[in-house]
């Protein structure tokens, strides 16, 4: 129990509340540091909390503050984790820096925590697996992604054994060099995953949309260690463009997404040789209208060498991604971002 604050689900039209207060918590330690925040564009915040909303509503809790006079409940802080199979990832957990340092993360972390994560069985059905008793039986695995600048949230984290591993990157720019990158190799095509439906129509040889995402969950179960097909529908709707990456003989090797707007990600291979030209490719395919953005893990060095030489740079400290127990080849993986593996 804290004093004066109150634990609830959200209600949708407080997604909003939600994104102001993830923009002053990370206004408040960014300014800190020299780097203060844009003026909030809410939107895109809005349009992810309204999918994790929908797809994990069992753990998205906020905290909330009376108002006196009979004005409407205060939103002062978040959290927000999403299960995909057997894996639990922290999606967000913000609080208003003037309401910071009294145990609301703390206690927001605990009601948004797995009740079991040894199970999820009922977020594996959602996400495509319905049925498959293996993964039920698999270690729960507990992970998020932090700033490194945030040392009380990583402690926090860490406690729970959901200790910092390894450092992910943020590469920016406009690609001043993609002709350095090398093309994909002969016998390996691209096809649009977008919209996979009018995809079949257009090219027979494409796969349907069934096939299609069993394909999908294939290749993220294998680099990823789950499938997460909800989170795929949501990127596309959101404007990123994706291709499935397959040999001549129609035998996957892996995905990639990038986007006008310069969001890149996520990209999973399951030949760690194709980095390269499958950025490339990337690159070339989707041409963004301003500068491109991408997370890289620090596993994954071919895709640091191919970012760096056409001609992004890497910008700010690093992030953090933290788990209990490993569970991705992140050395063949690029994240949507940094709230959305």
């Amino acid at each position: 129990m804290i004093e004066g604050v109150t634990f609830r689900p959200p209600r949708p039209e407080e997604l909003a509340d939600c994104a102001l207060v993830w923009h002053a918590s990370v206004n408040d330690y960014m300014s800190r540091l020299g780097h203060p925040l844009p003026p909030p564009v809410l939107e895109p915040a809005m349009r992810l909390g309204e999918h994790l909303l929908a797809t994990d509503p069992g753990h998205f809790r906020v905290a909330v503050k009376a108002s006196p006079g009979g004005r409407r409940d205060r939103i002062v802080g978040f959290g927000i984790g999403l299960q995909r199979e057997h894996v639990w990832f922290l999606s967000q957990l913000y609080v208003l820096p003037e309401e910071q340092q009294r145990g609301i993360g703390r206690a927001l972390l605990s009601l948004v925590l797995p009740s079991a994560p040894e199970a999820g069985s009922a977020d594996a059905a959602r996400d495509g697996a319905r049925g498959s008793a293996a993964f039920g039986r698999r270690p729960g695995v507990l992970a998020t992604c932090t700033d490194s600048a945030q040392p009380i949230s990583n402690a926090l984290y860490g406690k729970l054994g959901i200790v910092a591993r390894m450092p992910v990157f943020n590469l920016v720019g406009r690609p001043s060099s993609p002709s350095r990158l090398p093309s994909l190799p002969q016998g390996i095509e691209a096809i649009a995953l977008e919209p996979p439906e009018l995809v079949s129509h257009r090219n027979p040889a494409a796969p349907g949309k069934s096939e299609l995402r069993q394909t999908i969950d294939a290749i993220d179960r294998d680099v990823l260690g789950y499938a997460h097909q909800s989170d795929h529908d949501f990127l596309r709707v959101q404007g990123r463009t994706g291709f499935l990456y397959r040999t001549s003989t129609g035998e996957p090797v892996g995905y990639g997404y990038s986007s006008q707007v310069g969001r890149f990600g996520p990209v999973a291979l399951l030949d760690e040789t194709l980095t390269a030209p499958v950025i490339g490719h990337l690159m070339s395919a989707i041409e963004p209208r301003g500068a491109t953005s991408v997370w890289v893990p620090g596993a994954n060095d071919r895709a640091m060498v191919a970012m760096l030489r056409a001609g992004l740079r890497i910008e700010g400290f690093p992030a953090m991604f933290c788990w209990t127990r490993p569970f991705a080849a992140f050395e063949r993986y690029l994240p949507a971002s940094l709230a959305l593996l």
